[in-house]
């Protein structure tokens, strides 16, 4: 049994102490950078919409890269908010773009279909990138298999677990969403303690 939301975000909050402000840097460079990418493409107006799309999917290792920073901060790794980091997912592109593009795309042909298929699915592909940073020779349908495993019968939780942060999202609105620069480590720093609960699960089922 895997913890509550409370522990859970109270162990992303000890995980944090002491580098809240390294977590709100990082997140300021990641949007600047993901914004400057998509300033600089969207300046080409004659191919605006196309590059847009080129865009956004070449920032999903960038992406990948912020959202498994935390599993180094979870695990008191040294220097885990590296602005170089965010960086990493580019250094094995191939792999990492490739199965979170997958992700996506599944993600949208469920949501799709019916919008609480496409949560429900969004919810289970959700340890992927995390399953990706542990497991260096997984990639695409695999690495995306091994997270609905882990998720299996967790997926609730995790949503709960994204409810309890509605109050604090709201509170970001009324700081000029200047708060989310902290909001957001929050988020990603409970997920990764999401993911190492849920994988601790996972193994120990494995060897029984």
């Amino acid at each position: 049994m895997i913890k509550s939301a409370s522990e859970i975000r109270s162990a992303a909050r000890a995980a944090l102490s002491g580098h809240w402000a390294e977590a709100a840097m990082l997140t300021f460079v990641y949007c600047i950078v993901a914004w400057a990418f998509s300033a600089l493409v969207g300046g080409l107006e004659y191919v605006q919409q196309g590059l847009g799309t080129v865009a956004t999917l070449l920032m999903l290792p960038l992406s990948w890269g912020y959202t498994v920073t935390f599993l180094s901060n979870a695990r008191g790794e040294n220097d885990p908010f590296n602005v170089s980091r965010i960086f990493d997912g580019y250094k094995d592109f191939g792999r990492i773009f490739i199965t979170i593009l997958l992700m996506q795309v599944y993600t949208l042909l469920w949501t799709l279909l019916f919008i609480i298929p496409g949560i429900i699915k969004s919810l289970s592909y959700a340890m992927t990138p995390f399953v990706l940073r542990d497991n260096p020779e997984m990639k695409n349908n695999e690495a995306i298999e091994l997270s609905m495993k882990m998720m299996d019968g967790h997926k609730g939780d995790l949503f709960w677990l994204y409810l309890t942060f509605i109050g604090w999202g709201i509170l970001c609105i009324f700081t000029f969403c200047i708060g989310y620069f902290w909001f957001a480590p929050y988020v990603q720093a409970s997920t990764a303690q999401f993911y190492e609960e849920v994988k601790a699960e996972y193994e120990q089922k494995r060897e029984r």
